[in-house]
Formats: structure tokens, sequence, C-alpha cells
């Protein structure tokens, strides 16, 4: 069974940073590509950044420059860094490996 759990969410100040981990079990993990969406309350699930199989990423342009995605193929592992942090980052945080499968999410607030 396919298990994608994801760590690291909390309340950081604005300008704050947090590492986001999303650590994936029963599932080929390196080959397949992943990503990270995230929720604000009351819109949509949006894209936020993702990594390929043999690591080239891509960022939405409203965090290129102040997330890095990355991924640790002998730990499973995806990370999300996430640098000077805004209100406007505040939202459920989702892990996406493949068209399928998907975390149940960490909460990230940004807030004074």
């Amino acid at each position: 069974q396919v298990q994608l759990v994801e760590s690291g969410g909390g309340l950081v100040q604005p300008g704050g940073s947090l590492r986001l981990s999303c650590a994936a079990s029963g599932i080929a993990f390196k080959s397949y590509g992943m990503g990270w969406f995230r929720q604000a309350p009351g819109k949509q699930r949006e894209y936020v950044a993702g990594i390929t199989v043999g690591s080239y990423t891509n960022y939405a342009d409203s965090v290129k420059g102040r997330f890095i995605i990355s991924r640790d193929n002998s730990k499973n592992t995806m990370y999300l860094q996430m640098n000077s942090l805004k209100p406007e980052d505040t939202a459920v945080y989702y892990c996406n490996m493949g068209p399928s499968y998907w975390g149940k999410g960490t909460m990230v607030t940004v807030s004074s």
C-alpha cells in the first residue's frame, strides 16, 4: 500500500523558514516524479513545485527564488525548503507522487 506522509508544518512569522518533508513507502520512490501542492482556505489547490526522476526542478512563479524542492532517494523522502515566508503562503501543503498518490497534508501558517 502506497503511503505519503508529510511533516514539518507549523506556525512561523513572516520572513521565517520551514522545511517540509514527504516520506514515501510502498512504492518505487526513485522511479516517480514528485511535487508539492497547496490549498489555502477558500481557494483551489495549486501547484507549488515539482522534481523529476532526474532531479530537474520547477517552481510556481509565486515561490520561485524562495522555495527549494529536493529529494533523497536513499531515504524515500522529498523536501520543500521554504524561506522568506509570507502570509499568503499560509495553506495546507500536500505531497504528490505520479498521477494518483497524495499525502494528507501538513498545515503551514505564516503570521505575526
